[in-house]
């Protein structure tokens, strides 16, 4: 299979041990994803700590997340679906389709973003009512929610044009992306919150102005001479055939950030109705901590799509199946190591966010529940980022909504009212889909994508050590 010169100098990931193309990549990928979660968590932080009311503006704030779960999404779409279409498509050396495909993401990322600020502005209100909001925390949430629609469009562009720098094996430029952005937060949000006396509108302010960098920091690097696959005013003519291609594998993506916002909405909604503003509050703060304890394993996933995806187009089967048993590995092994340490030190995540004695008296038990065999959602991670990888869409997109939509909804519907369980049996939803789900997705990828792989023979006899 033929390979252009670039593809054979830079970045060829055919080449060498797989472990450390790997890692190469999900290193810089995995502390960018940390740097990147800043954006929320040093928010939520900051609110925690206003002097007045910190618990109220901590759940408005939660409120919020399934509407930025929304913007996400279509970041998702055509960030994680564009992505690896182009390391399949430079493994093969097409370079020329590659650059259309990430123009074309390009176009429909500033689209979305624009067409998702005019439908969230109009809608706003109605939603917070929806997923869970009262009279004490609508304030809240309406005044942060409407300045980060604003900037949707630096979202979408800051989160989805990311992955083609990451995906062209420029893992550190991808790190400095977020972390010029992240530190503009740090920076802002102290700035805003406190010294301009705004509150979560300053939050919001601050996060904004901070993605807006970053995606001009993407844009530079991505029309300059040091990316390989370059972003080009005559790749921005949409393609139909191009953007079924990118929409399909987006779904994936795109699904579990679409699914988490339903959960999410749920989550609330149950919560505001069994346990009060307090649950509400208690789950924004664990949703915050999941953020950050789950980085390392998602950076770790999606840092082996592009080698998995590279390999699979250059035909290096053999090198596909030695990444899935690592990434597999050390997934399992990294969140049984956070489940231990969430469950016996739970007191210690909940006080970074908030200290008031009511919610740490509450989420103890709930954080505790919540996180029960949590080293289960690797195998959910795991299998699909091999999914992603060799462009099986429809099994992503399956698997995505059995666990958020068939398994969890469900289960925050029907938990609480058997047994008298209350807001105990809202948190458990979320292990009982780890466990199902997650058996379900990997055993899948394992009947299925590991004999096709083991029944091809490799294209070349190139291939590095593992």
């Amino acid at each position: 299979m033929s390979s252009s010169t670039n593809s054979d100098t830079k970045n060829d990931f055919s080449k060498g041990s797989v472990i450390k193309n790997i890692l190469n990549l999900a290193l810089p990928m995995t502390l960018a994803q940390l740097i990147n979660v800043l954006y929320n968590i040093v928010d939520r932080i900051y609110i925690g700590r206003i002097p007045r009311d910190a618990t109220l503006a901590l759940t408005g704030l939660g409120l919020c997340l399934p509407i930025i779960s929304m913007v996400i999404a279509f970041a998702n779409l055509f960030g994680m679906g564009g992505a690896p279409l182009c390391s399949i498509e430079r493994g093969r050396g097409n370079e020329q389709e590659a650059e259309a495909i990430m123009g074309n993401s390009f176009v429909m990322m500033v689209l979305s973003g624009l067409i998702l600020t005019i439908l969230g502005l109009l809608l706003k209100r109605p939603m917070l009512y929806l997923f869970g909001a009262s009279d004490e925390t609508i304030s809240y949430a309406d005044s942060y929610i409407t300045i980060y629609l604003l900037g949707s469009v630096f979202v979408m562009t800051g989160l989805g044009m990311n992955s083609f720098i990451n995906s062209q094996g420029f893992g550190k430029i991808g790190m400095l992306t977020v972390l010029l952005g992240a530190a503009a937060n740090i920076i802002l949000d102290p700035l805003f919150i406190f010294t301009f006396r705004l509150g979560v509108q300053g939050a919001a302010w601050a996060t904004i102005i901070s993605q807006g960098i970053s995606a001009a920091w993407i844009i530079r690097f991505l029309t300059g001479d040091k990316a390989i696959l370059k972003l080009r005013k005559k790749a921005f003519r949409l393609s139909l055939r191009r953007l079924l291609a990118i929409v399909g594998l987006g779904l994936s993506g795109f699904t579990m950030a679409i699914t988490n916002s339903l959960v999410q909405i749920m989550y609330n909604a149950s919560l505001a109705r069994f346990g009060g503003d307090l649950y509400v509050g208690i789950m924004t703060v664990i949703n915050s901590v999941r953020e950050v304890v789950s980085l390392p394993i998602s950076g770790l996933t999606n840092s082996a799509q592009p080698v998995m995806g590279f390999n699979y187009g250059a035909g290096e089967y053999k090198r596909v199946k030695q990444a899935i048993v690592f990434m597999s590995v050390v997934s399992v092994a990294y969140t049984t190591l956070m489940w231990s340490l969430v469950h016996g030190f739970p007191e210690y995540f909940i006080r970074i966010f908030n200290r008031e004695g009511d919610m740490v008296e509450a989420g103890i038990p709930a954080m505790q529940i919540y996180y029960f065999g949590f080293f289960m959602m690797s195998l959910q991670f795991a299998g699909q980022s091999v999914f992603v990888a060799l462009g099986k869409s429809k099994n992503a997109v399956f698997f995505s909504i059995f666990r958020k939509v068939i398994i969890v909804i469900p289960m925050i519907i029907l938990l609480p009212k058997l047994l008298g369980l209350g807001v105990n049996g809202i948190f458990m939803a979320e292990p009982v889909s780890n466990f199902v789900g997650g058996l379900a997705c990997f055993g899948t990828m394992m009947v299925t994508v590991w004999p096709e792989l083991s029944g091809k023979n490799d294209g070349s006899s190139r291939s590095g050590g593992v």
